[in-house]
């Protein structure tokens, strides 16, 4: 089941234009920054801010959550 904190994650991701790729291995998917141009993966089970934090800064979103 997904956290509110991966879906607020997401929406975010989304609205910026960040596409998802792939089913990665276990809770994890594989989404692509057109910012970065850098593939990074966002776990479905995600619970801690630093680490929702930390996959908008690889995606090179400046938006906190």
């Amino acid at each position: 089941m997904a956290s509110k904190l991966y879906r607020q994650v997401k929406t975010i991701l989304t609205a910026h234009d960040c596409q998802f790729v792939r089913q990665g291995k276990g809770s994890h998917e594989i989404w692509h920054s057109p910012i970065t141009d850098v593939n990074f993966s966002v776990p479905v089970t995600l619970k801690a801010k630093p680490t929702a934090n930390a996959i908008l800064k690889q995606a090179g979103i400046n938006q906190r959550v």
